[in-house]
């Protein structure tokens, strides 16, 4: 089976990701796209950052009527921090009959080159790549990559968790269900307090 595998702290996951694997299915070959909750990014502060089993709750939640999508906690047992290279060899070695590719955004295609053993990533792994604004695809490093002009959206999490402080509405940024998980909650809230 070919699965896209979208890497990603999902803080929470919002209408622009739904957006993006969605289109992705729509006008690729990939047969299921796993969302693969991230406990803690290399490259993410981790003081706002919501517990990983409630994301991991939230993402399966938004995607429970979609049998396209699956939500997977596989990094929860890895090593911290997680790194996308032993993600991969771990799923290649479990699910062997599986063909994998890398889903990222074109601001995280740019970094690449700082991630941890990049050329094996680069040598076995086609890379899908949704554009993100301001950020340009500059192949430099010979990477098999399919540019998808996926719908834009100006949504960030970063965004979404300051409105839930500030008291304001999140509605249509975030799934109905999601939203009324994250507002019966404290997720945000007492992430924030300093």
């Amino acid at each position: 089976m070919k699965i896209g595998l979208y890497f990603g702290s999902f803080n929470p996951v919002h209408v622009g990701h739904l957006i993006i694997v969605n289109h992705i299915l729509n006008e690729s070959e990939l047969e299921k796209i796993w969302f693969i909750v991230s406990p803690l990014n290399p490259f993410k502060d981790s003081h706002n950052l919501m517990n990983e089993y409630d994301r991991l709750h939230l993402v399966k939640k938004a995607i429970e009527e979609d049998p396209r999508l699956k939500a997977s906690d596989i990094e929860f047992s890895l090593p911290k921090p997680s790194y996308t290279v032993h993600t991969l060899a771990y799923l290649k070695e479990k699910y062997p009959d599986h063909s994998f590719s890398i889903i990222m955004g074109s601001d995280s295609f740019q970094n690449l080159g700082k991630w941890k053993n990049p050329e094996t990533l680069i040598e076995n792994y086609p890379i899908i790549i949704y554009k993100r604004p301001g950020f340009d695809v500059n192949n430099k490093l010979n990477a098999n990559i399919t540019i998808m002009d996926a719908p834009l959206l100006e949504i960030s999490s970063t965004h979404i968790r300051r409105l839930i402080k500030a008291g304001k509405s999140i509605k249509y940024l975030v799934p109905s269900n999601i939203e009324e998980e994250i507002l019966s909650s404290t997720f945000f809230r007492k992430v924030h307090k300093k």
